[in-house]
């Protein structure tokens, strides 16, 4: 079989499988581990699919930019912004996430709904505005472009200060090996800072994040309370997150 074959062959198993073990498939093949690590390689170089030990995962197709992220999946979004939001409590504290879905979440949140929001983000700080009873606390920091949020160490120091009874995360990749990914380490390094912050944290993840993996470990899933998505239940992640015992709340 061709080089071009074979990394062919890898990406179908990445998306029938989701995920790539480099001994099997060298094993079926009756070609070396080498020959498949390096075929991942020129993959992961790619863009293609995101290198792990023994293998790959599918990459997640949210590490692109704040831009464009704004115009992928907005219905799936929406969808689990609703369901993010019906979680906040009237007098409660709330650290939200920076990005699209949580931006989302923001237009989904009652005007009438009284509450603390806690955010790193300016652009959620924004869009909170209009929301007259919600108090808006803003963590400053260096500001990560790619998800508009304050990271790095002044951002985590600041965020000791605050507690929260729910913390709704964003991530790039959710996978049950995985776990939590994003693509930059200074931004998972603030994810796990809020989610030390809050009684209980809830990821957002619209369905193309589920089965995927991005650079960075976030969280381990089982950290979490739950998951929060818009994939139906006889979806292959949301299969494999129940049989872990990981809750999944999803549409009725």
């Amino acid at each position: 079989m061709l080089a071009a074959q074979r990394r062919d062959l890898l990406l179908e198993r990445l998306v029938a499988d989701g995920r790539v073990v480099a001994k099997d498939l060298a094993t079926e093949l009756g070609i070396s581990e080498d020959s498949i690590r390096r075929d991942l390689r020129e993959l992961a170089a790619a863009g293609l699919c995101q290198r792990v030990y023994g293998g790959a995962l599918p990459i997640s197709p949210a590490v692109a930019d704040y831009s464009t992220r704004e115009t992928v999946a907005v219905d799936s979004k929406t969808v689990v912004a609703g369901l993010a939001a019906s979680l906040v409590r009237p007098g409660s504290a709330v650290i939200l996430d920076g990005g699209t879905t949580a931006r989302a979440v923001v237009a989904a949140l009652p005007l009438t709904l009284e509450a603390t929001v806690i955010t790193h983000s300016p652009t959620i700080a924004a869009a909170l505005v209009e929301h007259r009873g919600i108090e808006i606390f803003l963590i400053g920091g260096r500001v990560f472009r790619h998800s508009m949020v304050a990271s790095g160490a002044a951002a985590v120091e600041a965020a000791q200060a605050v507690s929260a009874d729910l913390f709704l995360l964003g991530v790039t990749g959710v996978h049950p090996e995985a776990g939590l990914t994003t693509g930059d380490a200074d931004e998972a390094a603030m994810k796990r800072a809020l989610s030390r912050r809050a009684a209980e944290t809830y990821v957002l993840a619209s369905a193309e994040k589920l089965g995927t993996a991005s650079r960075f470990s976030v969280l381990p899933l089982h950290e979490v309370a739950g998951v929060v998505t818009d994939a139906p239940a006889g979806h292959r992640t949301v299969r494999e997150l129940h049989g872990a015992g990981v809750p999944v709340i999803g549409p009725s």
